[in-house]
């Protein structure tokens, strides 16, 4: 039961990524800086605001007294700011294929960590769908002369933002009410800026202002079902589950908004879906292994009903 309401939060939360650039091309006439700014204030109001109602404030505030959880919300505050900025920033700027290659290359860079981090075996599988991930990322780099900088962001900050969430063991919405205060003020001091020499967006034109407000409520959405997930989750299960927000990103990109997608990315992309091909492959082998291991185990009865071990 608790691995299956792991995967129902998963694919929620992913399927919510795939789709938000619909949302925030709509306010693809602001400076990025400005969006994330306001995107980290109205998250921090709202799940503040949320740990209230649900009578959660005492426990709240003993999170502030465990020093070690401080510094991995802290970092993991950091991780997701840095990767909020870069994929709204790519989404305005017409660069929605590379966020959706991002995020394809996010479960290997999860697997990777979960080695590094948490002593996670590679296996075979595993290692074999990392060596072609890293041959796609090669070839793009040789035929373009650089590396897919928003791409590699993208997943490298995602993927230490699940390590840090994976490390922390608090309530979803505490961790969220820490995460979202770390840049409250840095973002409240750019804004209260803008707002004196009368360049801020908000109060500007209501249809705007409700536009900045919900992004708050729906970065938390995913957030927090994605929180939830990565407790019942190991690591490289919560990274089969990302392909689908990817899936839609790139749909929406060159189905919607006509983003070039040539042969080069063509190519690159083909070898990081061999690559997700031959994990998800090994993944679901281990998950037969397994079963097949828990059958083994069970007691048997006779046919006297009584048990045999």
């Amino acid at each position: 039961m608790k691995n299956y309401i792991g995967l129902v939060c998963a694919l929620s939360a992913y399927l919510w990524w795939g789709i938000i650039p619909l949302f925030w091309r709509q306010l693809a006439h602001l400076p990025s800086a400005e969006i994330v700014a306001h995107r980290m204030v109205w998250a921090c109001i709202i799940v503040v605001a949320l740990v209230v109602l649900l009578g959660q404030w005492r426990t709240f505030i003993e999170v502030f007294k465990d020093k070690t959880t401080l510094l991995r919300l802290f970092a993991a505050s950091m991780f997701v700011t840095v990767n909020w900025a870069i994929f709204i920033w790519a989404v305005n700027n017409g660069n929605i294929v590379e966020t959706s290659l991002g995020y394809f290359i996010n479960p290997l860079i999860s697997v990777l960590f979960g080695l590094i981090f948490f002593g996670e075996t590679l296996r075979r599988g595993q290692l074999i769908a990392l060596l072609i991930a890293a041959i796609g990322v090669g070839f793009m780099v040789l035929s373009t002369g650089g590396l897919p900088l928003i791409s590699l962001s993208l997943a490298i900050t995602f993927a230490l933002y699940s390590v840090m969430k994976k490390k922390v063991s608090v309530p979803a919405t505490h961790g969220l009410g820490i995460e979202t205060l770390f840049p409250l003020v840095p973002a409240g001091v750019y804004l209260l800026y803008l707002n004196g020499r009368d360049q801020g967006a908000f109060a500007a034109d209501l249809s705007t202002s409700l536009m900045l407000i919900l992004g708050g409520l729906f970065t938390l959405i995913p957030l927090l079902l994605f929180a939830s997930a990565a407790k019942r989750m190991s690591m490289t299960a919560l990274g089969m589950t990302q392909y689908l927000g990817p899936v839609c990103q790139l749909i929406i990109a060159v189905m919607i908004y006509q983003e070039p997608f040539d042969q080069v990315k063509l190519i690159a992309f083909a070898f990081i879906w061999a690559a997700l091909i031959v994990y998800s492959l090994d993944q679901l082998n281990v998950q037969r292994q397994r079963r097949r291991e828990k059958e083994k185990v069970k007691p048997k009865c006779d046919l006297n009903g009584s048990l045999n071990t």
